[in-house]
Parts: structure tokens; C-alpha cells; sequence
């Protein structure tokens, strides 16, 4: 989770998109909020960016498009080139040192283990405090190698600045000789999804699926078009199933569908609000659902409460319903699901 303007705003992504750095087109794209309805954005120098444009070039257009464009309530990170890269240093100090508190973290690709992670956090410590930031920049990791899934745990609570995990398919199946990774992936890639999954939620971080990498063009046929929307929505409808909180996509067009996927819709929210209505009204214990037939219990309520916070940050539910109906269940149980997911 983001935290952000000073504790007053916490994010959880559901929809992160990545665009090429060096392209200042698509930072002004980016920065628009009916071009782009996105939660997340991130200038990216690593794989979109053309090895022409590695190292200073790339870096003067990211740094203008940060400390000259609004991108007004959307997360702002960089992906800087992998910690081994010749220009990951260069990328960094570019950043850090060009645009002080004009963006909010940095997406780290490769990461191997804990200890790159550690790595970064101490070369930001320095940085920033050179700089002048007023706040310290958060840290996603991608996890794109068996070896850093292996190690996601520790690598998610390696230091403080971490603030979520991000799924890599193309590099991870690379790595296991898998050519196909886009249909059937939930199933294919269950455990790596899975294992990436608890890792955040057992350290209190965001967990972002793998980007669908089918896209249509304008010119292509309505079929062509519904094809592949069918296939974003049932790939984020599944991760979204195995706790995913949201997914990086590669293009404006995915943003719809997308953050409809990872939100909970009137319905959802109507339900919830119901079974913890009736579950404190008929003084807990474990009892049927008149409506469905189906158990209400404490862990029924836990999910109903989760589902309240996912639409807190949607504006369909306000934040004091929110922390009443936690309260109650806290006084009962003593546990406090939101402060599990660290969605307070």
C-alpha cells in the first residue's frame, strides 16, 4: 500500500501502468486522467526503453516530464534499470537528485533477493537527504526469477520502504523454458502466483499480477476487439480470485476492465454491508444467511470487511462505516483484518 501526502492518503493499486520513459508523448498520456484512468504509473527505462536511449537521454525526459507535468491523484514511479545494469546508478541518481518530491516510488526489476532491496533503501537514504526530499520513496519488487520468488517473503520485508510485489510472467517463464504464458496462465503459473501472493500478504503488502500482453488495434473488427477483452478480463477475474489486488497493464486501453476486476461492484458492497449487519444484529456465532441458506460466521465477516475496504478506495464507501464495522469486529475477536492487510 502507498502511503502517501503525508499519511492523509493510502493506495492500493489496481490498475499500474507502464509506459517508455524516453517518449514524452506518453508521459503527457500518462499524466492525463481520461487518456490514461489509471491508479499507477510508471516511466519506464528498463524493457520499453530502446538501448539507443539508455543513460542520459532517457533520463532529461523523465525528469522534465516529473517536475513539469500534473499527474494529479495517480501514484507516480520510475523503473529504473536492474541493480546490475551499468545504468541503474545513473538512472537513480537522475531521479532522486532531478525531481525531489515530484514522484513516489520506484518499481526495481530483477530483484534477485533481500539484499537488493537493502541495497536500494541505503542508496535512497543518501540521496535523499542530499536532495532535499520531504518524504522517502516506497519500493515495488518485481519477483521475475524462481530465486526471487523463493526468497519473496524476504524480500518483501527487507526494509520498510516496501510497499508491494509485482508479478513478472514473461521473465519468470523465460527462466523455466516456457514459451505460451499468456493463455491459461492462472493455471499454468498457480503456484508462482500463489507463492507471490501470500509472501505480500504475510508482510502487509500489495500484490500486482503479470500484464496481459494481448492488445487490440483500431483497425482491427469488433470480433477481434472482443476477443481480447474476454481474455483480460477472465485472466484478471482469476487473479483477482487468488488475492491479487491489481495488475499492471501496458496500454490505456486495459484500464476499464481492469480496475473493474480488482473493485468490488454495488452489489459486492450491498452484500457485505448486509452480512455484517445481520451478523452483529444476531449477535455473532455462527448462523445460515436467510437470503442464501449459505454459513455466516467471524472469517465470513473478515471477507465482507475486506471487501468494505476495497471500496473505501473505490469512493463507494466511507471510511468511518468502515472503521466501525472493524471495530466491532475487533472488540469480538480481538483480531483486525485491516491491520493484518495494513489497510488502515
Amino acid at each position: 500500500m502507498f502511503v502517501i501526502d503525508g499519511g492523509k492518503r493510502l493506495v492500493i493499486p489496481r490498475t499500474e501502468m507502464a509506459y517508455p520513459g524516453h517518449n514524452p508523448k506518453m508521459h503527457r498520456n500518462a499524466a492525463d486522467p481520461e487518456k490514461s484512468p489509471v491508479d499507477h504509473v510508471m516511466a519506464d527505462f528498463e524493457d520499453a526503453c530502446p538501448y539507443e536511449w539508455k543513460g542520459q537521454k532517457s533520463r532529461d525526459v523523465v525528469v522534465e516530464a516529473l517536475t513539469t507535468l500534473d499527474f494529479g491523484s495517480k501514484i507516480v514511479t520510475v523503473r529504473p534499470n536492474n541493480v546490475r545494469s551499468r545504468f541503474f546508478i545513473g538512472d537513480l541518481e537522475a531521479i532522486v537528485n532531478g525531481a525531489p518530491n515530484r514522484f513516489h516510488g520506484i518499481v526495481l526489476p530483477k530483484v534477485s533477493g533481500p539484499d537488493d532491496i537493502a541495497h536500494v533503501a541505503r542508496l535512497l537514504d543518501t540521496m535523499e537527504k542530499e536532495a532535499g526530499w520531504k518524504y522517502p520513496l516506497q519500493i515495488e519488487a518485481l519477483i521475475e526469477t524462481p530465486r526471487a520468488l523463493l526468497r519473496a517473503y524476504e524480500i518483501a520485508t527487507a526494509s520498510p520502504r516496501m510497499v508491494g510485489l509485482i508479478f513478472g510472467i514473461a521473465d519468470f517463464a523465460a527462466t523455466l523454458g516456457i514459451r505460451d504464458f499468456v493463455e491459461d496462465q492462472n493455471q499454468n503459473f498457480l503456484y508462482a502466483k500463489q507463492g507471490m501472493v501470500v509472501a505480500a500478504k504475510a508482510a502487509g503488502l500489495h500484490a500486482i499480477d503479470n500484464v496481459y500482453t494481448k492488445l487490440w488495434r483500431p483497425n482491427d473488427p469488433a470480433e477481434r476487439v472482443s476477443e481480447v477483452e474476454a481474455g483480460l478480463r477472465r485472466k484478471n477475474q482469476g487473479s483477482a480470485k487468488l488475492g491479487m489486488d491489481g495488475t499492471w497493464v501496458i496500454h490505456p486501453q486495459q484500464a476499464r476492465i481492469a480496475n473493474e476486476c480488482y473493485s468490488p461492484g454495488e452489489a459486492d458492497i450491498a452484500n457485505a454491508k448486509r452480512i455484517v449487519a445481520l451478523y452483529h444484529e444476531r449477535g455473532g456465532g455462527s448462523m445460515a444467511d436467510p437470503e442464501t441458506g449459505e454459513m455466516i460466521d467471524e472469517a465470513t465477516v473478515q471477507v465482507a470487511i475486506a471487501d468494505l475496504a476495497k471500496g473505501v478506495q473505490s469512493g463507494h464507501v466511507s471510511p468511518a462505516f468502515l472503521a466501525e464495522q472493524a471495530s466491532k469486529s475487533r472488540q469480538i475477536t480481538g483480531y483486525d483484518i485491516l491491520d493484518q492487510l495494513r489497510r488502515m
